[in-house]
């Protein structure tokens, strides 16, 4: 049952990442051709800028720290199932730096 769900997971993955590649094309296509692009490529740009006019500063400030939260949770539970450290604990390389052994200015 775990190796459907999965399977399904990565179809329904690949699907939302075609659609969004083929928004992308359909946009780009109207940025270069502009109203001589179609019917069809008009009425996509016209939606996506009037989704874009209708969502609220704070409304995408909001995603974006709830994206952030997720992309931090994951990084930190991606480390603790690995033998590497997070890079803030890992130690920090010492060689060549201002003030060490090996500067040599006097001050």
């Amino acid at each position: 049952m775990i190796e459907v769900m999965e399977k399904t997971r990565r179809l329904l993955w690949a699907f939302v990442e075609l659609a969004f590649i083929a928004l992308l094309a359909i946009i780009l296509i109207y940025l270069i051709l502009g109203k001589s692009s179609g019917a069809f490529v008009e009425s996509v740009a016209d939606n996506v800028l009037k989704f874009a006019a209708g969502v609220p500063t704070p409304s995408l400030i909001g995603l974006a720290i709830v994206g952030l939260l997720i992309y931090m949770v994951a990084q930190r539970m991606k480390w603790a199932q690995s033998d590497t450290p997070p890079p803030s604990r890992r130690p920090a390389a010492r060689k060549g730096r201002a003030g060490s052994d090996t500067d040599t200015t006097e001050g």
